[in-house]
């Protein structure tokens, strides 16, 4: 495995939980993270702990773990795409180069850490962060790489355009 890689690491939320016992309440911390190598590949994490440095250690661990490449070409995508994640919707269009990452919050996060330069987005449904980044990465794990398009169907990538 490659340990050695240069990674973008990214804190998406940061959640104080509270479980309620006996004496009073125990805290505890979740914290999802977002980590790319800002060339398609990206993944994301989710810790919990008691320590808030332990809680961003293992959602930065998990996400080095969940990592999925997506096909990139000039800086957006090659077509596109709407992610699902349970109540989340996450609409991704590619964009004009000098568009930017047009997102927010924590599509943003993923977009960057992938290394998009140019995307158009929409989040609909429930906004929450965890289910957001899951839906984002449903998207882009569908994501259909051209060259492997033309490929499937036995044509050249210009006949495909054709």
């Amino acid at each position: 495995m490659e340990q050695h890689k240069e990674y973008i690491e990214t804190l998406v939320s940061l959640n104080r939980v509270a479980k309620v016992v006996k004496g009073g309440r125990r805290f505890s911390f979740t914290a999802l993270s977002v980590v790319g190598d800002g060339n398609g590949s990206v993944g994301y994490g989710y810790g919990k702990a008691n320590d808030v440095t332990d809680a961003i250690r293992k959602s930065m661990q998990k996400a080095k773990k969940n990592m999925v490449k997506v096909p990139m070409q000039h800086g957006t995508l090659p077509h596109e795409i709407v992610g699902k994640y349970k109540s989340s919707s996450v609409l991704i269009k590619p964009a004009a180069p000098g568009t930017g990452v047009i997102a927010g919050g924590a599509v943003r996060a993923v977009l960057e850490a992938a290394g998009f330069t140019d995307v158009l987005t929409k989040a609909m449904g429930s906004r929450k962060s965890v289910n957001v980044v899951k839906a984002v990465i449903n998207g882009l794990s569908n994501v259909l790489n051209p060259v492997e398009v033309a490929k499937n169907k036995g044509k050249s990538l210009s006949e495909l355009w054709s």
